[in-house]
């Protein structure tokens, strides 16, 4: 990444809170700033490329939302990577994010960037927590092989809009007693083009484009939370009149797991446990993301005790160390009892006495620090 570890709301100079607008408005600003176009400084080039970097991470809910959890290592560890911007105009740079130019007016015969590609990727919890690569199939369209995305048949080639000259637009001149008012809008023969097929393609039939079948082989890291997208830049669909393609963004969906409820890099569950195995004390199997381990319970503990495995939890997504897994005890109270166990629990509890039943004063204090 250009921007190293240069905070991104610093570079576009707004707070963290800022909307959407507000974002926007800033990037514009730079841009008209600091494009090599307007600019002579001799690091405009490359602060240029920051703000482009940092307008692309925030202009979109999800990777803001991975920056501002994660940072810059949240972002590499979700398939980020900035965008090969080649500098071009400074229309193009406006008609590529805005789809306007510098005066606000539509650029729809401009090379435009491809659309983007939205699919979905299902995983267990613990594939969740080791990190897996998953194939991504997906359909596509891309640049026509046969006519090299002009549109055009082979052997022939688009020739310039009679309409418009091949300037792609029209401009329209109204003379009133104010003085001169000049309307400029895209040429309807060619849509701003410039150029019109008279002989089209027939795989693609005039567009340039055609549609495949492509899978992607998706590295998704380790500790990776529901709904998060990972971001593979220009596999999305082919750009019109040669524009750069679009990105993909694999939407993650982590599977509800039944034996763990996910807080964060933590995971919680239970154990059931008898009357009597409370009373005396017992060893347990417990499930962990690692497989089973065993889990000694003193005599005497108490329903919704928590016991904590320090590291069984998920592990920091692109960082160091895992969660704690929190074990929450349950014990069973007896639903149907014979006759012979209603009488041996009364004699039990005529032999009772205020001891057999201590108040753990530390009990909510545990509970407190379990939660930490």
């Amino acid at each position: 990444m250009a921007t190293g570890q240069r905070d991104y709301y610093e570079l576009l100079g707004v707070s963290r809170s800022a909307g959407e607008g507000e974002i926007k408005k800033a990037f514009r600003g730079l841009a008209r700033t600091l494009h090599p176009d307007v600019s002579d400084a001799p690091d405009a080039q490359e602060r240029f490329r920051e703000v482009v970097e940092a307008y692309e991470v925030l202009s979109k809910p999800e990777t803001r939302e991975l920056y501002d959890r994660y940072g810059h290592e949240g972002l590499r560890g979700g398939g980020f990577t900035p965008t090969t911007f080649d500098l071009g105009s400074l229309a193009d740079l406006f008609g590529a994010f805005f789809g306007d130019d510098l005066f606000g007016t539509v650029s729809r015969g401009a090379r435009a960037r491809g659309a983007d590609v939205v699919e979905q990727v299902e995983l267990d919890l613990a594939e969740a927590a080791t990190g897996v690569t998953r194939q991504v199939p997906f359909p596509v369209t891309v640049t026509c092989a046969t006519c090299g995305g002009t549109g055009a048949k082979p052997g022939t080639e688009p020739v310039a809009c009679a309409t418009c000259s091949g300037r792609g637009r029209l401009q329209h001149v109204s003379r009133t007693k104010f003085g001169e008012f000049v309307r400029s809008q895209t040429c309807p023969a060619c849509g701003g083009a410039g150029r019109v097929v008279e002989e089209p393609c027939l795989d693609c039939e005039g567009s340039g484009r055609t549609v495949e079948e492509r899978a992607l082989q998706v590295d998704v890291p380790a500790g990776i939370h529901d709904g998060q997208q990972i971001r593979i830049s220009g596999e999305g669909h082919a750009g019109a009149l040669g524009g750069r393609a679009g990105d993909v963004y694999v939407q993650v969906r982590v599977r509800p797991d039944p034996r763990f409820v996910r807080e964060g890099n933590d995971i919680f569950c239970t154990v059931d446990l008898t009357m009597t195995d409370a009373a005396l004390g017992t060893t347990v199997k417990v499930p962990t993301l690692d497989g089973e381990t065993e889990l000694e319970l003193e005599p005497g503990i108490q329903p919704g005790t928590l016991r904590v495995l320090r590291g069984k939890g998920m592990p920091v997504l692109q960082g160091f160390g895992r969660g704690d897994q929190r074990v929450l005890v349950n014990v069973q109270v007896p639903r149907r009892l014979t006759e012979e166990q209603r009488h041996l629990l009364e004699e039990f509890e005529r032999s009772a006495g205020a001891e057999t039943y201590e108040v753990d004063e530390g009990f909510f204090q545990k509970l407190k620090s379990a939660f930490r």
